[in-house]
């Protein structure tokens, strides 16, 4: 599957996996993915982010990244329904980071022993690669650039999409900003 990814795609990966590095983080997953695609510049995925105003938005999106992975990975219509059960997810996240320190319930494994091995993409970020191939191929497509990647994110439920989704960006959205959707609307690339 890697030979049909396009130059700026493999970059997405690596530097996905580079984001999970720093982070500390067992495996790379949907998260590392998108933080990896907003810092792309001139690319099919940077024009679409940036048509739908995300750009000027990036560090709110890594804000609420940041959130979530605090939440042990809980978006947030997650914690919302958790509430509505009497869980005040907030509230368990302060008492485990009163006792184990802010960040406790991310999974990131800064000092706490020793690693071996390369990271290896996590079920999440698997999901993401294969479906970008899926979205390729239905829009007849012969290569996987990063703009594959994004909307594979924005169409799968979770963390990245919700937050994508908070900012005004959609599959919907990106469908019609990367392959027009009549209106006049540029198609990008």
């Amino acid at each position: 599957m890697f030979e049909r990814f396009t130059k700026s795609a493999r970059d997405v990966v690596r530097e996905a996996w580079e984001h999970a590095e720093r982070a500390g983080a067992p495996s790379v997953e949907t998260e590392h993915i998108l933080l990896a695609l907003l810092d792309r510049e001139a690319s099919r995925g940077s024009f679409a982010l940036a048509a739908l105003g995300l750009t000027e938005r990036g560090d709110a999106v890594r804000e609420a990244l940041v959130e979530a992975r605090r939440r042990a990975g809980l978006s947030q219509a997650e914690a919302d329904a958790l509430a509505g059960l009497g869980i005040d997810v907030s509230e368990i996240v302060a008492r485990v980071e009163e006792v184990h320190g802010v960040g406790a319930m991310s999974g990131e494994m800064k000092g706490k022993g020793w690693w071996s091995g390369r990271r290896s993409f996590g079920r999440g970020g698997k999901e993401v690669l294969e479906k970008a191939l899926r979205i390729a191929l239905a829009h007849h497509d012969r290569h996987i650039g990063d703009e594959h990647i994004l909307l594979a994110l924005a169409a799968r439920p979770g963390v990245p999409a919700e937050v994508l989704a908070d900012h005004g960006v959609t599959y919907e959205s990106l469908t019609r900003v990367l392959y027009g959707g009549g209106q006049g609307e540029a198609k990008a690339g």
